[in-house]
């Protein structure tokens, strides 16, 4: 609904996307959505442009929770009954929520494509599509804790270093993956999630190898946790693709 007088301002109020122009009397304006400062359609074209790219970040940051969420509980649930100890001390979960909050605010900056039609929730789709990656995530993670526990025999604190530093590394492939309807090397991240994603994989390996506020934990461990972590990024990515062509989130 376009309006520049009066007379406009209930229909502008009324319509779900309200516009009124430059020279439109203040009661046009204060009733609606957007008000074009410059002539032509630009403006119109300029906002739903916008409105799209926060459709994706949130769409993004929606498929990255549902994932989590499958994930989380699950995953110390087993890891309990399979070490007969919590995975996870106070501490520890306190710095997994706090790299993980850095890098979903971080998330509102990120470089995005908008969609070419018009955004459509389908919660459907995109809650299965979570839960399936979210049940692949898992088996990952699992892996890595019976791998950890059956095969190299750490002790239970130095465990619960290794169940941190997976958290945090997979959570990274998981975000890298989801950022993306395409594959995740198709576009770039803004500077400020590269910089999180950064000081991250800085932070929390420096200070399992120094074992600070932690066990210590070996570098070639970390080094190994890295290495399988980015086979599982691509992985999953292939199961990204594999999932949409199945299903639309968007």
């Amino acid at each position: 609904m376009c309006g520049d007088g009066a007379n406009d301002a209930p229909a502008l109020r009324q319509a779900q996307f309200g516009i009124a122009v430059s020279t439109s009397t203040d009661v046009a304006k204060s009733a609606a959505g957007i008000v074009l400062t410059e002539p032509g359609l630009s403006g119109i074209v300029n906002a739903v442009t916008q409105g799209r790219i926060a459709f994706q970040r949130i769409l993004t940051y929606t498929l990255r929770s549902i994932l989590h969420k499958v994930r989380q509980v699950p995953y110390l649930g087993i890891g309990l009954f399979m070490t007969g100890h919590a995975i996870l001390t106070p501490m520890l979960v306190v710095i997994s929520m706090i790299t993980g909050d850095f890098l979903a605010m971080s998330s509102t900056t990120d470089n995005v494509i908008p969609s070419p039609r018009p955004n459509i929730w389908k919660i459907g789709d995109l809650t299965l599509m979570g839960i399936m990656m979210g049940a692949f995530d898992l088996l990952f993670c699992v892996l890595i804790l019976w791998i950890g526990h059956a095969k190299l025999h750490l002790p239970i604190e130095t465990m619960q270093t290794l169940t941190l530093v997976n958290l945090v590394v997979s959570g990274q492939a998981i975000y890298y993956v989801v950022r993306e309807r395409r594959h995740l090397w198709s576009s770039r991240p803004s500077k400020i999630v590269a910089a999180c994603s950064m000081i991250d994989l800085t932070l929390v390996p420096s200070l399992a190898v120094t074992g600070t506020l932690m066990a210590p934990l070996p570098v070639p461990i970390i080094a190994g946790l890295f290495g399988v972590a980015a086979i599982f990024a691509f992985t999953l990515d292939g199961v990204k693709t594999v999932l949409l062509h199945h299903l639309t989130i968007d």
